[in-house]
């Protein structure tokens, strides 16, 4: 059984969507073990104890320089045995020093088709502003390995979304969540945790 760490930032439905799979069976050889925040008003965090789930705020700014909070965060996930480390709505710069420890073991969920609306300065609504102004009649969202190109690692799956003519940046947003994202990230995991996700050449083989 692997431990599964989920970093967040905010309400967390990623991590809902996280726990409900796991409440369902759907994980298969996972387990949601730690909860680590890097505010401590999340609502996620919240979501996490209801769901009896360990739960740690790391702050940034309550370290020196990176370095300290890196040494910090790979305590923390050594103290939990972490096997893989899920990021969902987490804003805190990861380090390549953390990426380089757990290679191939951190994934991320965006909301776009990456290489698509992606990259520095792309998240949250920005993202969803951005393919509206561009006038896309399709979006969606990318699990995808995290490596020291921001949004650059490992596709591990994706899913399109049809945009609508009337839609704002928020109700994209909101289809793209139900639609893809609450779906995809619970799936990249359990493939993960089942030993179904190679990577090779810098792609990813999903495996019968």
């Amino acid at each position: 059984m692997l431990n599964i760490a989920v970093l967040v930032s905010g309400g967390g439905t990623n991590l809902q969507a996280l726990i409900d799979a796991q409440n369902a069976g759907q994980i298969e050889n996972g387990a949601l073990s730690l909860v680590i925040s890097s505010k401590a008003d999340a609502y996620a965090l919240e979501r996490a104890k209801q769901a009896g789930i360990s739960t740690r705020v790391l702050l940034r700014r309550a370290f020196a320089g990176q370095a300290d909070y890196d040494a910090a965060l790979l305590a923390l996930l050594a103290e939990y045995q972490i096997d893989l480390v899920v990021l969902a709505g987490f804003m805190t710069i990861i380090s390549e020093t953390v990426i380089r420890e757990y290679e191939n073991k951190i994934i991320n969920v965006h909301p776009a088709l990456i290489p698509s609306f992606c990259g520095p300065g792309f998240y949250g609504l920005h993202v969803h502003e951005a393919a509206l102004k561009k006038g896309v009649k399709v979006s969606g969202a990318t699990v995808h390995f995290v490596n020291e190109v921001c949004d650059g690692g490992p596709i591990i799956l994706q899913k399109a979304v049809e945009v609508c003519q009337d839609d704002t940046p928020e109700t994209l947003q909101r289809r793209i969540m139900e639609q893809a994202e609450w779906k995809l990230l619970p799936e990249a995991v359990s493939l993960f945790c089942a030993g179904k996700i190679a990577v090779e050449n810098g792609r990813t083989i999903i495996k019968d």
